[in-house]
């Protein structure tokens, strides 16, 4: 636990941004050296966060072309994107070619959805868009910590909010057989999940006392929960998701339903999510119902179920913004050192938010 390890986070004026500077502000051995904006170059920090002051009050953000110099030749680096999707993959690749020329021992962590699919057709398909940079897709695998023992890559494209709570709740089901792979979600999330740019959508007015969906059965995370489910389990799932915005600013409810094969007992289907995750420090299967106000501001997932004869519900909730991003993305890079999973991220929830 005594190792620093430099550490950069690109895009780091948005909310995860924001997020990663707060954990990295006390963890043990992630050490801070550029937080990156071109927007924000040679801005104080606490300007656009000031509840960060205490921790990183002369702290100023950089330009993409400053970052390197505070990053000694032959070090290691931890390097998280928070950049927006379609621009981090082609600041990613940027970032690698100069570490490589200065010989920087580099692991990435990448918040964005560029690199959630290892095929570059399929990402296009799915955001309309050329990839930033393909000839880097197979260097990086798209999972979460609890589902993957051993990896044999250097970087990870982080699964987006919704799908983190999504395949957490999915993957111990089709993993035990129990049920028919096929699943119906639904997921209400905070307006934080839209990002700091605002939008009509997270206007305040519109949003406060206001509950709908949107691209119900065309969301862009199905696809990426039916591709987290497959690898993780081995089964080819269907996923159809309506997500939903909230009136609140963070966290994330889901909650998924599916067939059983036969009438399965709940003391059964518990076991069943307590087995799965018995290894995980910050998955826990409560009894009733998960809250978010349980999880906000942590990184942990509770998990709930329900079953009816061959009628099963599966609820979980986390933060979007620290398990869904930043937290998890924190949980990763703790992984690639070879940290301890919980390192930075044993706080507990503030409750009553």
């Amino acid at each position: 636990m005594s190792k620093s390890i430099p550490t950069v986070v690109l895009g780091a004026s948005g909310y995860v941004g924001g997020e990663l500077l707060r954990l990295l502000a006390g963890h043990p051995n992630f050490e801070l050296r550029a937080a990156v904006s071109d927007s924000g170059a040679g801005k104080p920090v606490v300007d656009l966060f000031p509840h960060l002051g205490p921790a990183l009050d002369r702290r100023r953000f950089v330009g993409r072309t400053k970052w390197l110099d505070d990053v000694d030749a032959g070090s290691g680096l931890a390097l998280f994107s928070a950049a927006p999707h379609g621009a981090s993959a082609s600041l990613i690749a940027s970032a690698l070619d100069a570490c490589r020329r200065k010989g920087v021992d580099v692991r990435v962590v990448d918040s964005s959805a560029d690199f959630r699919f290892a095929g570059q057709a399929t990402w296009e398909s799915i955001y309309g868009t050329g990839h930033g940079a393909p000839e880097l897709l197979d260097r990086f695998v798209c999972a979460l910590p609890e589902h993957i023992a051993d990896l044999d890559v250097s970087h990870v494209g982080h699964p987006g909010c919704f799908a983190t709570a999504s395949a957490l709740a999915t993957v111990p089901l089709m993993t035990s057989g129990l049920t028919e792979a096929e699943v119906f979600i639904s997921a209400v999330t905070g307006s934080t999940g839209s990002g700091k740019t605002p939008q009509a959508g997270t206007h305040h007015p519109e949003r406060n006392g206001n509950l709908y969906a949107y691209k119900p059965l065309a969301h862009r995370h199905a696809p990426e929960v039916e591709a987290l489910a497959e690898a993780a389990s081995g089964r080819d799932t269907k996923v159809h998701f309506v997500p939903h915005s909230g009136p609140f600013a963070r966290g994330i409810h889901v909650t998924l339903q599916a067939r059983a094969e036969r009438p399965v007992d709940g003391n059964r289907l518990r076991q069943v999510y307590e087995d799965a995750y018995a290894g995980a420090p910050f998955v826990r299967i409560v009894s009733g119902t998960p809250r978010i106000k349980d999880v906000v501001a942590s990184n942990q997932c509770h998990i709930g179920i329900a079953t009816d004869g061959d009628a099963v519900v599966v609820m979980a909730v986390i933060d979007n913004l620290v398990k869904g991003a930043a937290g998890g993305a924190v949980q990763w890079m703790n992984r690639l050192w070879e940290l301890p999973e919980t390192a930075g991220l044993d706080m507990p929830a503030p409750g009553w938010t």
